[in-house]
């Protein structure tokens, strides 16, 4: 996302602090920092300070406001993305901050209004989770692969009411466009039994949808790390975020030798994680890890050929992503 960058729908600071003190009730509300514009320039995000008495709160404050002369499919797909975003804050946030918590910011605030969105959340970064990584540690990287396996946990068999049926940005039938300017002729045509092989698997839980490096907040006790940003949360297989997540923080030429190492730290951590969930004993954990592990290439691909239409003139050569390519095309055309 570009930081700093003003956009028309720009909220005057002293409008959004005295419409964030009336939702919220305090008795003042400063605005600190903003922190970067949202993405496309559909608002904005801000860090602030409510005041109750004595008391103060960090909180960060997501003010949605999207143009309103913009009937593309790109603009109803964002739109939609805030009312799912509000929507898993609203039903869904407090039982991933339950015992064995996959951390995400406790929501404040969220209103709709006037064809805009307004977001008032816990600040991370005040309750510990203060550090961003252009580069993780193995370390980092493990951890984070705990917190979706906990957060897969946490969701597995749950109907995503209110999400996307399908999460995950990149899903094919948001992405009619990028479909359209493959250059891959072989996979472009296999687009279709990629996604219903990923669609129709037995086991499913909510993906995060965009889980990336950049949205993973680190610094908690424990080396415990929060996620931010629920625009694409939904339906699906885990390993669309394990994939995604390994692919934002590896380079190619690193994947062959550690993505089967990360892989078996995730699936040890998904079973740890399904033996403490209370009402889960009979969940067969072998069965979700054997599914899921097959549907990993078929995951590593999905992403692949939303990239190949997406930016394929600024694409690197990707011998790993290739060869995976290769083999599921292979394997979807027996």
């Amino acid at each position: 996302m570009a930081r700093n960058r003003h956009t028309a729908n720009q909220l005057d600071p002293s409008e959004l602090a005295e419409r964030i003190r009336r939702l919220t009730g305090a008795d003042a509300v400063t605005l600190d920092e903003r922190l970067q514009a949202l993405w496309g320039g559909y608002g904005e995000l801000w860090r602030a300070e409510l005041r109750q008495g004595s008391a103060s709160t960090r909180v960060v404050v997501k003010s949605v406001r999207p143009p309103r002369d913009d009937a593309s499919r790109s603009h109803r797909r964002k739109l939609r993305s805030y009312e799912v975003e509000q929507a898993f804050y609203g039903r869904y946030a407090a039982r991933c901050n339950e015992a064995p918590a996959c951390r995400v910011p406790r929501p404040w605030e969220l209103r709709d209004e006037n064809g805009g969105w307004l977001f008032v959340l816990e600040d991370l970064d005040a309750s510990g989770f203060s550090e961003r990584r252009a580069q993780a540690s193995a370390s980092e990287i493990n951890a984070t692969l705990g917190w979706l396996a906990k957060f897969h946990a946490r969701f597995l068999g749950v109907a995503p009411e209110g999400l996307w049926k399908v999460g995950t940005y990149w899903h094919l039938d948001t992405r009619p466009d990028e479909l359209g300017k493959m250059r891959h002729d072989a996979l472009r045509a296999a687009a279709g039994r990629l996604d219903r092989a990923l669609s129709d698997a037995r086991f499913k839980t909510f993906v995060h949808g965009d889980a990336k490096l950049e949205n993973v907040c680190f610094g908690g006790t424990d080396g415990e790390v929060a996620l931010v940003d629920f625009q694409y949360v939904g339906g699906g297989v885990g390993v669309k975020d394990v994939a995604y997540f390994l692919g934002s923080c590896l380079h190619s030429h690193e994947c062959e030798a550690l993505v089967p190492h990360y892989l078996d730290e995730y699936f040890r951590a998904l079973g740890s994680a399904l033996t403490r969930n209370a009402g889960d004993q009979g969940v067969d954990a072998a069965a979700i890890e054997r599914e899921w592990r097959q549907l990993f290439p078929l995951a590593w691909v999905d992403f692949y050929r939303f990239l190949l239409g997406w930016a394929h003139d600024e694409l690197a050569r990707d011998p790993y992503a290739e060869r995976l390519t290769r083999e599921v095309l292979s394997s979807l055309g027996r």
